[in-house]
């Protein structure tokens, strides 16, 4: 199902977007491997996958694949078809044991594991801190070598609120392997799974030629969000204050206007 899904996506994607890759030569072409990469736009999921010989898994939301009806069917249909796997997020530190549980079967299998250290899209195109529990726990304890993988420019092609995609070129840099075996066995070192992380990082900003920002995606997430929130409660509270400041002005110059005519109509 994955080929054929790869043929009736892919093949598509390819000729449309026409997507330039660099260093395709670091994934090897049999064996375990971690992609790790940093997360820009959904398309990102297809893109990576539809240069690659070789099959590559990611996880997804489980409401991906749990929605009733038709479109809902379809819509797990498409997912599995194109190697995503169903993560519950209900509750975060499952949703996390769940990730890693299901990267490591895959790589277990000896096939590709993809992975957006970031844990969420990027909300402005800058790279964001790197969460410490999947990527390094699953790499320690597998071994599998790590290659850093940068996406340019997906996130342009279909911006937040745009139904038409865009047709431009996007690129991908794929970067040399990262041996961490020097680290085997302490995959419950928090200090280690940092270190781990944060050298994945640098390999990926260095790829991408982003701005780093050293604070998690989802942190700012909620800070835009919490700004929005706030600009508009403003936005609220002002109109409201000019709509008072309208009715009092329309009154007060309605009671100027009784009081005229009440002096034009003295005797």
């Amino acid at each position: 199902m994955y080929g054929a899904m790869k043929v009736a996506v892919g093949g598509p994607l390819k000729v449309a977007f026409r997507p330039w890759v660099e260093g395709l030569e670091n994934v090897p072409a049999e064996g375990p491997a971690i992609l790790a990469s940093n997360h820009l736009s959904f398309s990102d999921s297809f893109f990576l996958p539809a240069v690659l010989d070789r099959k590559v898994t990611f996880i997804a939301k489980a409401e991906y694949f749990t929605t009733p009806g038709v479109k809902g069917r379809l819509t797990a249909a498409f997912f599995k078809g194109v190697g995503q796997l169903p993560v519950d997020r209900s509750g975060a530190r499952g949703a996390g044991e769940a990730a890693i549980k299901s990267g490591i079967e895959v790589l277990e299998r000896g096939e590709l594991f993809g992975i957006y250290p970031e844990g969420t899209r990027s909300p402005d195109g800058r790279l964001y801190r790197g969460k410490p529990g999947g990527l390094a726990r699953v790499a320690l304890a597998t071994g599998a070598p790590v290659i850093p993988v940068a996406m340019i420019d997906t996130e342009k092609i279909q911006p937040p609120g745009k139904v038409m995609p865009k047709l431009m070129r996007p690129g991908i840099r794929i970067g040399k392997p990262l041996d961490f075996s020097r680290y085997q066995g302490m995959e419950h070192d928090r200090f280690v799974l940092r270190a781990v992380t944060d050298e994945v990082m640098y390999e990926i900003m260095k790829l991408s030629g982003q701005e780093y920002v050293d604070m998690y995606a989802t942190a700012m997430k909620r800070q835009l969000a919490e700004a929005a929130k706030a600009e508009k409660e403003a936005e609220k509270t002002a109109k409201a204050a000019l709509a008072r400041a309208e009715k009092e002005q329309a009154a007060k110059e309605k009671a100027e206007q009784d009081r005229t005519d009440e002096r034009r109509t003295e005797p």
